[in-house]
């Protein structure tokens, strides 16, 4: 056991995966990051793994086809299964937009024993589209980008996650606050 497993253990700090699931622009990076500025108020280790940054720094180079989707999430579920199992708490605001990819970063945090959890922000495509934080749709709908995720490319929700928030219906705080709700009825707070 290495020594910051042990002091993991010895503090009683749980770390835990919180995998925020979702179209583009639904609200799930903006929702991470309201709950992390909660968290670490509350003196808590949290890390918000951005999907737009791991894409800059982790996996440049890989495109948008589906294996290479795959091996974005992967990627992704190892560094949030490694800062979850030394006590950190970590946001993951990243689409996924395919069931085997999160299962598969499911499976390695259960052979691990560490805690996951997964968040589908269920924003309606009419309602991100009219947000379009990126400009996603608005390229997409004029012929300039192909593959958009939920509009010409499959999003597949999740079957039965651990919450489902609908951001249209409630403000960030509130859906951050349903969220901090769960993770101390897991016992991860």
């Amino acid at each position: 056991m290495t020594a910051a497993r042990r002091a993991v253990q010895e503090n009683h700090v749980t770390g835990a995966t919180v995998w925020l699931t979702g179209l583009p622009s639904a609200g799930k990076t903006t929702i991470a990051y309201e709950l992390a500025g909660r968290l670490r108020e509350e003196g808590r280790r949290v890390e918000v793994l951005d999907g737009d940054e791991i894409r800059e720094f982790l996996s440049a180079g890989l495109g948008f086809s589906r294996e290479d989707r795959h091996t974005n999430v992967q990627r992704i579920g190892f560094v949030a299964e490694l800062l979850a199992r030394n006590g950190v708490l970590a946001l993951v605001p990243v689409i996924a937009p395919f069931a085997d990819s999160r299962e598969a970063v499911r499976g390695r945090h259960q052979a691990n024993g560490t805690a996951y959890l997964e968040v589908h922000v269920a924003t309606p495509v009419e309602v991100c589209s009219v947000r379009d934080v990126k400009g996603l749709y608005a390229k997409q709908a004029a012929g300039e980008i192909a593959g958009l995720t939920g509009v010409d490319d499959p999003y597949e929700e999740p079957a039965s996650p651990d919450l489902r928030i609908e951001s249209q219906d409630q403000t960030v705080q509130e859906s951050a606050a349903a969220l901090h709700t769960l993770l101390t009825e897991r016992g991860l707070l």
